[in-house]
This record gives C-alpha cells, sequence and structure tokens, in this order.
C-alpha cells in the first residue's frame, strides 16, 4: 500500500499590482547636501550649482554609498578637512566610486580603488565618466593584493570592521611614512578594538568623529 503524500491542495490567486520598479527606486534617491560645499545627486534629478559648492552626480545602482549613510558622510567630511592637492589616495571597497570622486574634486591628483564586488567595479567606473574623472581614478576588480603600489599619501576605507581588522598590516605596507589613513563602517562599541589593533601595527590615532551611532577614525602611519 503507498503512503498517502498529500491531503489536499488549494490553489489561491493574487493579482500584483504592475509597478515601475525603477521609478520606485528613483523617487527614493534625493540630492544630498553632504556638507557646506558638497552635495551629491543622482543623474536624473536637476541641481544648480551655488558658489563654491562641489557638485557629485552618483547612481548607486547596486552598491553602497549614496553619501546618504552616516559612515560616508564622516568620510567625506574629513577628505574635506585633510586632503591635499598633491596626494595619491588608495580608497579600498570604493563601492560606488562616491570617496574617489570627492577626493579627486577636492584635489587629489590621482586615485586608486579597488573592489572586490563586479557590480560595484562596473558602477564606480560609470560614476567616474559622469564626473568627468576618469582620467585620475583607476578602480581594479579584486583585492587589496591586486594594489602593488606603496606610495600611498592617503588611504580611506569605509567597510565592516572585521575586514578593516584583517588589512591593517597591508594599509600600512602601502602608506608613506606619515601618510593618513581613514576609516568608516564602524560603531562607536568598534572603536577600542580597532584602535588599539591599528597602533599595534604602528599607527597614531589623530582624531575620532561621530555621527549617530557610528565613527570614522583618523590614523597616522609612525
Amino acid at each position: 500500500q503507498s503512503e498517502k503524500l498529500l491531503d489536499n491542495f488549494s490553489i489561491s490567486e493574487t493579482e500584483i499590482e504592475e509597478k515601475n520598479w525603477n521609478e520606485e527606486w528613483e523617487k527614493s534617491i534625493n540630492i544630498m547636501h553632504i556638507s557646506d560645499r558638497i552635495v551629491v545627486k543622482p543623474s536624473f534629478r536637476e541641481y544648480v550649482k551655488q558658489d563654491d559648492e562641489i557638485v557629485i552626480t552618483i547612481d548607486p545602482k547596486m552598491s553602497f554609498g549614496t553619501g546618504e549613510h552616516a559612515t560616508t558622510k564622516l568620510i567625506i567630511h574629513l577628505l574635506e578637512k585633510y586632503i591635499k592637492p598633491y596626494m595619491k589616495i588608495l580608497d579600498a571597497g570604493t563601492g560606488t566610486g562616491i570617496l574617489s570622486i570627492v577626493s579627486v574634486l577636492l584635489g587629489a591628483s590621482k586615485v586608486i580603488g579597488f573592489d572586490i564586488d563586479e557590480w560595484c567595479y562596473e558602477n564606480a567606473n560609470e560614476n567616474c565618466r559622469i564626473n568627468n574623472v576618469s582620467a585620475k581614478i583607476e578602480i581594479r576588480q579584486g583585492e587589496i593584493n591586486l594594489v602593488t603600489e606603496e606610495d600611498f599619501e592617503m588611504i580611506v576605507a569605509n567597510i565592516q570592521m572585521n575586514i578593516l581588522i584583517n588589512l591593517a598590516e597591508d594599509f600600512r605596507k602601502r602608506l608613506k611614512q606619515g601618510g593618513l589613513l581613514l576609516l568608516s563602517g564602524l560603531l562607536k562599541e568598534d572603536e577600542e578594538e580597532v584602535v588599539r589593533k591599528f597602533c599595534k601595527n604602528g599607527f597614531s590615532l589623530i582624531e575620532t568623529r561621530q555621527m549617530e551611532e557610528w565613527i570614522a577614525l583618523v590614523f597616522q602611519k609612525i
């Protein structure tokens, strides 16, 4: 006798309202005043530049980094403070490329950004083109071992704490003596562990900034 596998079944039908999902997504992305000078906008919104503002166009596609998150804002504020015109910068986990683009528009002479994600690689390149900064930014797809240069004046990284901790020695190796390391993607509760790790790896903490529950740290290679 075969087992009775199915007692009963029913079919229900639900009608799902058709939506233009692209249009819905576009509605959620706004023009953002990140600081007094820096404005981030999507390509499909018009904005008239005021005085000495720097207007950056970012279409995020699938990547994190529209400028809306506190950690992105924190790093951008720090870039405004610390960037010098001659600087060569490494952008670790570049995402949309927003930090690379901001760096160049603030005066950096060369930026190399890398990300393991193919979507991010394509999106960052596209955003560099939109902002006419492709000549000064090189985006690479892969991990930090793709970056063999060791002459960066600054490294920026807005990524998760566990990844940052593992990159401490890689960052130190690629940074010039006296170079700056700007880290975010961190919660206030992560501060002690991250500071301890980087100070053990030849860095000195020079600034901490907080926004909501998030922090950004600035270290100098000693």
